[in-house]
């Protein structure tokens, strides 16, 4: 599988507030790169902690975009997958409406009701880890589900966690022009932290999108 990692952050490299509100970083012209992103790949993940904050739908907003999808033979939307360890998410999020395949990886921690509960709401359960989702074995089950292209959307912690299982091909950072700040305000990578390996990134672009710069790198 090839999984992408993608992200917008402030130039203080912040997602979000303190809050963990969500914040417009980056404009129009990033926002369509996402959606043709999306609409590149087999499935877009996110944690359960950005499915609480801001309810998204992970779906490709452009028409035509989703005209390729069906002529290339492809469902319009491509799967969305959440990392749940304890089976959390509403069962009224848009994540899980009927618009496209919703996944939920959880731990064999999760309860049985909690899980009854996505099952009946159209989740398709993945166990992969107990404790703690094993984001490297989430990918392989997801694999075996048919997802050959995988897009990493965030929030920080599950971007840390996607580095620290090595399941990490392409990383694009969308760098805007403003400050966020905040000792609690979520990084692109939060989590423990590296401490004595650090992921090796292959800078291969710079652009200028709206009024911020992409970053393109290759993950070593």
């Amino acid at each position: 599988m090839h999984v992408v990692a993608n992200a917008a952050m402030s130039a203080d490299g912040k997602l979000s507030s303190r809050r963990r509100e969500q914040v417009v970083i980056s404009g129009p012209d990033d926002f369509a790169r996402v959606d043709a992103l999306r609409a590149s790949c087999d499935a877009v993940l996110v944690g359960g902690g950005t499915v609480h904050a801001d309810d998204p739908h992970l779906t490709v907003e452009d028409p035509d975009l989703r005209a390729d999808r069906r002529e290339a033979g492809k469902p319009p939307h491509p799967a969305r997958v959440v990392v749940d360890t304890r089976a959390r998410t509403p069962p009224d999020g848009r994540v899980l409406d009927d618009a496209a395949v919703s996944y939920v990886l959880v731990g064999e921690s999760a309860p049985e009701d909690r899980r009854t509960v996505l099952r009946d709401a159209g989740a398709e359960l993945l166990v992969a880890g107990d404790e703690r989702v094993d984001l490297a074995a989430g990918v392989a089950a997801l694999e075996d589900e048919g997802i050959d292209r995988l897009l990493v959307e965030g929030g920080g912690e599950i971007l840390f966690s996607a580095f620290e299982a090595r399941i990490v091909d392409e990383l694009s950072i969308f760098v805007g022009s403003l400050l966020i700040g905040g000792r609690d305000a979520p990084t692109l990578a939060d989590g423990t932290g590296f401490v004595d390996e650090f992921p090796d990134l292959d800078l291969e672009d710079v652009e200028r999108v709206d009024d911020g710069v992409l970053c393109r790198y290759a993950v070593e």
